[in-house]
């Protein structure tokens, strides 16, 4: 969106997106005072429980997100949406900062929120809530975060732009080496980084997850953050089909309509944004054996049965019931 201008005050920064950084990794958490009322993956026997809140509370059930109309937004818009809870007109939904987000579970005013870890689960830790879903239990392996540089640096440092994909492939390949966790969390407990206690961090790095609420904990290293590779192949390489599906999620929900018009465009901005040949030219010089031979993964499945097929991302829109468009 920086790249059309949706988000930059109308004036578009030519972006190119170059790898992706990590899959999975987020949930969606819940305030404690909702325990037993039927919040967890699927929410569709707690749909009148949710959208009937404010009957009750004289305010209705409130959700938050870390940034509108990104990663944390689409998780927990899908998880809603696909119970039979509008996330436009049943609740609100917020943006907020995760820390003052679990704050407002603290005090009883936020009811759910979706974040990355660790966020959901020191929700759990602290006794404040528990988590209803993991994203990976929603769409196991999606893509999460990316690394994108203006497109003008990129072609005029073309060396200095494959050294540092390199140095990204290098770290993530360090990352996710399951006797490297450990030391990751200490690293990243730290001030400079998410300043929490590293038993906080400690536990979804290594796939273990405590949910509360009586749903069973999760123990599977390939439930966490995964870094290099995870049950799809490759994690870094940067597949146009995911940018299609975020974008055709965006249609979905009417963002930046004025810039986002049809798929046609979406496709034009996925070939116009990824470079996922300067992927492979850096993983070559690396040395990197798993390079996917195809820009797309393929089709995606949902928990809810739904299926992205990147080849008719039309037929996925037309097979949600809760959409804007």
């Amino acid at each position: 969106m920086i790249h059309i201008g949706a988000i930059t005050n109308n004036q578009p920064v030519r972006m190119a997106v170059l790898c992706q950084l990590i899959t999975q990794g987020n949930g969606i958490a819940i305030a404690g005072m909702h325990v037993g009322k039927g919040l967890g993956l699927d929410i569709s026997g707690a749909a009148d429980y949710i959208k009937n809140f404010s009957a009750s509370n004289g305010r209705k059930f409130k959700a938050a997100y870390t940034f509108p109309n990104a990663n944390q937004d689409f998780w927990i818009r899908y998880w809603l949406a696909a119970g039979g809870v509008d996330p436009d007109q049943d609740i609100d939904l917020l943006t907020v900062p995760s820390a003052e987000t679990v704050q407002g579970m603290r005090n009883g005013t936020m009811d759910a929120f979706s974040t990355g870890d660790p966020w959901p689960y020191r929700i759990v830790a602290d006794g404040i809530g528990f988590i209803a879903a993991l994203t990976q239990q929603i769409w196991p392996f999606h893509p999460e975060e990316y690394l994108a540089i203006r497109a003008d640096w990129v072609e005029q440092n073309p060396r200095a732009t494959r050294a540092t994909l390199m140095a990204v492939m290098e770290a993530q390949q360090w990352c996710d080496d399951p006797a490297n966790r450990e030391e990751l969390a200490r690293i990243l407990s730290g001030r400079a980084y998410l300043n929490v206690p590293v038993e906080i961090l400690t536990p979804p790095f290594q796939g273990k997850y405590e949910l509360g609420d009586g749903k069973p904990a999760v123990q599977d290293f390939n439930a966490g953050p995964l870094y290099w590779e995870d049950g799809r192949g490759s994690v870094s390489y940067p597949y146009k089909s995911h940018d299609l599906w975020f974008l055709t999620e965006s249609l979905r929900w009417g963002f930046h309509a004025r810039f986002l018009t049809d798929l046609d465009t979406a496709r034009r901005l996925v070939d116009e944004v990824n470079r996922e040949d300067l992927w492979r030219e850096a993983a070559q010089a690396l040395g990197v054996k798993n390079i996917p031979n195809n820009t797309s993964r393929g089709t995606e499945r949902f928990f809810d049965g739904v299926v992205f097929d990147p080849q008719d991302p039309q037929a996925y829109l037309n097979s949600l019931k809760i959409k804007r468009v």
